[in-house]
């Protein structure tokens, strides 16, 4: 494997990240500080107050060598070390933070490359896949079987090349979704339904596509595409043989909502808001006895999320589930 080393596009993002970490700690800490220094300051110039209010009980032991000093110097004094007090402590804060998160700048910088090198060296066994598959169709006649099933596994490459491409992209802090071009979101959800129909019949699940209108987000469209994909797969799995499963895409307002609907037997034994975390798992067991929701849906939100949009649980119960997948319309 080919070794690379990010470059400052790569590592600025997380460097700037720890820097704004160490500085909240820092600021934190000085914080926490300046306020016990101040209140040292204020509980001591209380004290010299009522002391100079009450000179009776500063004489009680006449044996006691004194030294009177003026209060307002010495409540300048107690302000200057009070300032000098709170602008050490910041220094030791911002000092402890930086070393404290260093160790997990290290960790993200391993991270990163990893990912950096596994997307780099996917590139290269999918272009020559591609490639085979290419010189199998052309010893393939046009129109049997066997070429719709080398363009269907072609199709399949050219998505996984495209998530690879993704996460290079991502590891090296350019995601690109600012330069994103609109996405007709009917041809998206229709292409995924339709690969989802082999795996849905051979489950003895009906698997629908409907559209209202013509959509259009700004989102990568392999985004898009794996974003339903979860969302449908996640249907399929928890609905069982002889169910259904409805996908919709419509414009909403100012919004363009994909939604699917299943007939399983609903979300139960779990806080709806936890569905979309990372390998979330229910109580009670659902068709084929499967309880955890696994990292599709949580890749879900963080599609929704980093394009503007959001992923929800409309509704859910004895008769289905109905998950709503929502972003900024675009004309």
């Amino acid at each position: 494997m080919t070794s690379r080393t990010p470059g400052p596009a790569g590592t600025r993002p997380d460097e700037l990240q720890l820097r704004r970490a160490a500085l909240t700690v820092g600021l934190r800490i000085a914080v926490a500080i300046a306020v016990m220094v101040i209140a040292v300051i204020v509980a001591a110039a209380i004290y010299m107050l009522y002391l100079s209010h009450h000179p009776d009980v500063s004489r009680q032991d006449p044996h006691s060598a004194r030294v009177y000093v003026e209060s307002n110097d010495m409540l300048k004094a107690m302000a200057v070390a009070g300032l000098a007090g709170i602008l050490a402590a910041g220094a030791i804060g911002w000092l402890s933070a930086r070393n404290a998160i260093r160790p997990l700048g290290r960790a993200l910088e391993l991270q990163r490359r990893f990912v950096q090198d596994a997307s780099h060296e996917l590139r290269t066994p999918l272009a020559i896949l591609d490639a085979r598959v290419q010189l199998a169709q052309d010893h393939v006649a046009a129109g049997t079987e066997a070429a719709a099933l080398l363009a269907q596994v072609r199709h399949d490459t050219a998505g996984l090349a495209a998530t690879v491409q993704e996460l290079l992209l991502a590891a090296t802090g350019d995601p690109g979704s600012a330069d994103a071009e609109p996405v007709d979101v009917n041809d998206v959800v229709a292409g995924v339904t339709a690969d989802f129909q082999d795996m849905a019949a051979g489950r003895g699940i009906r698997l629908e596509f409907v559209h209202t209108g013509s959509p259009r987000v700004r989102i990568q469209p392999n985004s898009l595409r794996r974003a339903v994909l979860g969302l449908v797969d996640n249907a399929l799995t928890h609905t069982p043989e002889g169910g259904r499963v409805t996908v919709t895409a419509m414009s909403r307002g100012r919004e363009a909502a994909i939604t699917v609907a299943d007939t399983g037997t609903g979300i139960s034994g779990i806080d709806q808001d936890r569905v979309f975390d990372r390998f979330a798992r229910t109580s009670e067991p659902s068709p084929g006895n499967r309880r955890s929701y696994g990292l599709g849906l949580a890749l879900v939100r963080e599609i929704a999320v980093a394009a503007g949009g959001q992923v929800e649980i409309s509704s859910t119960g004895p008769r289905g589930t109905t998950m709503a997948l929502t972003f900024p319309a675009v004309p």
